[in-house]
Formats: C-alpha cells, sequence, structure tokens
C-alpha cells in the first residue's frame, strides 16, 4: 500500500473536498531531505530490477512534490512489474496533484480493474470527476464508495456537494442530517453551502 503520497485539499468554487485520503495523508507529515532521495536512488542504482525500490524512489519524489521524477520512478515500476497495482494508484495521485485530472483518471480506474470494490479508489476517481466537474459521474462513484465503506464520511460529504450541484438538496439535506451524529465538522462545513 502506498503510504506516502501527498495530501492536499482542493477545491471547486471554493467548495472543499477532502482529497486522497489514506494515500495521501502521510506525505504531508513527513518531507525527504536530499540525503533521503540520494539514498533511495542510490538502492534503484543498485538493484536496477527492483520495482519496490522505484516505488519507494517514486513515494520519496512525491513527498518532495517533484512529480514528474516521481511519475518517472512509478513508470519505472511497472516497466519491470506491470501488476503492481499500487503504482497505478500513486501514478493518479501525482496527476491529481498536478491537476492533470482526466490523466488520474484513467490511473484510479486502470487500479480499479484489480480491485473494483476500492473504496479509496472510488473515492479519488469521484475527487476527479468533481473537478471536472461532472457532479453526475463524481456522485456515482462517491455512491460506490459509500457501499463498499457504509461509514465513509468524507464520500458522504462530496456526494452532498454533488447533489448540491446537480439540484437535488433533499438528498444533500439528508446527508447533512447523517454527518450531524457522525461528523460536526463536515456537517458545519456543508451546512454552508445550503446557503450558496
Amino acid at each position: 500500500m502506498i503510504n506516502s503520497l501527498p495530501h492536499s485539499r482542493v477545491g471547486i468554487q471554493r467548495v472543499p473536498i477532502i482529497v486522497l485520503l489514506a494515500t495521501l495523508t502521510l506525505l504531508a507529515s513527513c518531507s525527504r531531505s536530499p540525503s533521503d532521495l540520494k539514498t533511495l536512488q542510490q538502492q534503484v542504482w543498485k538493484n536496477p530490477k527492483d520495482a519496490g525500490a522505484y516505488m519507494l524512489l517514486g513515494n520519496g519524489y512525491a513527498r518532495s512534490e517533484r512529480y514528474s521524477e516521481a511519475a518517472d520512478a512509478y513508470k519505472s515500476a511497472l516497466a519491470i512489474n506491470p501488476k503492481l497495482d499500487e503504482a497505478y494508484h500513486a501514478l493518479g495521485a501525482v496527476a491529481f496533484n498536478q491537476k492533470n485530472y482526466t490523466e488520474s483518471l484513467k490511473y484510479f480506474q486502470k487500479h480499479l480493474e484489480h480491485s473494483p470494490k476500492d473504496s479509496l479508489t472510488l473515492y479519488d476517481v469521484g475527487n476527479a470527476y468533481m473537478q471536472l466537474k461532472q457532479f453526475e459521474k463524481a456522485a456515482k462513484s462517491y455512491s460506490e464508495a459509500i457501499d463498499n465503506s457504509e461509514s465513509f464520511t468524507e464520500a458522504h460529504y462530496n456526494l452532498a456537494i454533488c447533489y448540491l450541484n446537480t439540484g437535488q438538496r433533499a438528498e444533500a439535506q439528508a446527508i447533512y442530517e447523517w454527518l450531524l451524529k457522525k461528523n460536526n465538522y463536515l456537517a458545519v462545513s456543508l451546512q454552508k453551502h445550503f446557503k450558496k
């Protein structure tokens, strides 16, 4: 599991959405020094056929927000092991952080070919569609993520934002009431969107 990509919050017309949860959270909490990157590069040079070493190097570059180098490292890992599913998800996260949402969808959907019920990836797909303002597709992805993980409060929140953008206020209101019991912070944030 990739646990070291950058965490980011993105917005659509000032709509905060919680993005790429577990995959992106840990990257923000730690940074790579240049010497750490050199160590990771040396590991790749010593073991040029080790896909895992390329993944670690990609994670190091991603933590340093050197996204094009991270993408190259993940692609190198895939060249060694085309079934390395976490590399597809990592490439999607890198593309997302570069605001290349169409490219991120391609990689997230490739990841879903191998793990079709992965709630986090379904959520990430929804986030990419939301950034592209394709709210119906985003809502479908969030709904699928929720079907696989009912207590996924962030997916509920983003689904409600989609509902508000497509004129489905009653559905958004139902999610708001559910969030009041589950996550007051998200409920308060969602309440602000009803006033727009």
